[in-house]
């Protein structure tokens, strides 16, 4: 088991393998002491499904990766998945985090939360969401953030059932799903699926759009420095590590 090492650290529980190398890639990004140490949860069967998703984000699921993190330092923990958050709907996500700190002992949040919080720093109140998913688990997402306040005022799922699939998405299919989702009225645009690899894209996609652009593994390392009150300025991690 890997030894914890000093300076904080912020620990992520990520559903199987896909866009993972997100994480180290905005470690080095912060240029900051903070760590990310990453542990990989067993997804079950890979499927943008419900109950498939249900099963992702089971209690049972997610405890099994704690102690590790723990080992390697980590104060609090963060649940690297949107749609197996937010597909419990926003009562049954927040008793997701709650166990999650129970079972940890350490703050707790989830990727969903995270872009829940992230909207709110950006003082939006309207935006779009520009999905992987299919439409169905897409409307999920938009339940949970017009629990959370927001006004969702365009949708768009592609359809794609597997994380797999999506983590062979490139800088041109990034930029095409960010346009396709777009709209006018919206103050931010978000891009919901930690399986799709963002963080080399932020700046670009921001400047693709003339907006601000939440993607969930921008967000998921930005709640986690939340969760131990730090902050870290960084435009080529988007318009949220400057303003948010």
């Amino acid at each position: 088991m890997t030894q914890a090492t000093t300076g904080p650290a912020v620990g992520f529980l990520y559903p199987g393998y896909s866009a993972e190398d997100d994480y180290p890639r905005i470690e080095e990004m912060l240029a900051a002491d903070v760590r990310l140490p990453l542990v990989h949860t067993d997804i079950g069967e890979d499927a943008h499904r419900v109950d498939a998703l249900l099963e992702m984000g089971s209690a049972s699921r997610l405890a099994a990766g704690v102690e590790e993190l723990k080992s390697r330092g980590a104060q609090a923990v963060v649940w690297a998945c949107t749609s197996a958050s937010f597909v419990f709907g926003w009562e049954g996500a927040r008793e997701q985090v709650r166990e999650l700190s129970e079972t940890a002992a350490l703050p707790a949040s989830s990727t969903s939360f995270a872009f829940a919080h992230a909207i709110q720093a950006l003082g939006a109140e309207r935006v779009a969401i520009a999905a992987t998913y299919p439409e169905d688990v897409a409307e999920h997402f938009m339940a949970f953030l017009k629990a959370a306040g927001a006004e969702v005022v365009a949708i768009r799922g592609s359809g794609i059932i597997t994380a797999a699939e999506v983590g062979t998405w490139g800088r041109d299919e990034v930029l095409e799903l960010a346009r396709a989702g777009d709209h006018p009225d919206a103050q931010v645009v978000l891009l919901p699926d930690t399986a799709l690899h963002t963080a080399a894209y932020l700046v670009d996609l921001e400047a693709e759009l003339c907006k601000p652009v939440l993607t969930a593994n921008q967000v998921t390392t930005w709640e986690g420095l939340r969760l131990l009150n730090r902050t870290v300025s960084r435009p080529d991690l988007g318009t949220l590590y400057t303003k948010g």
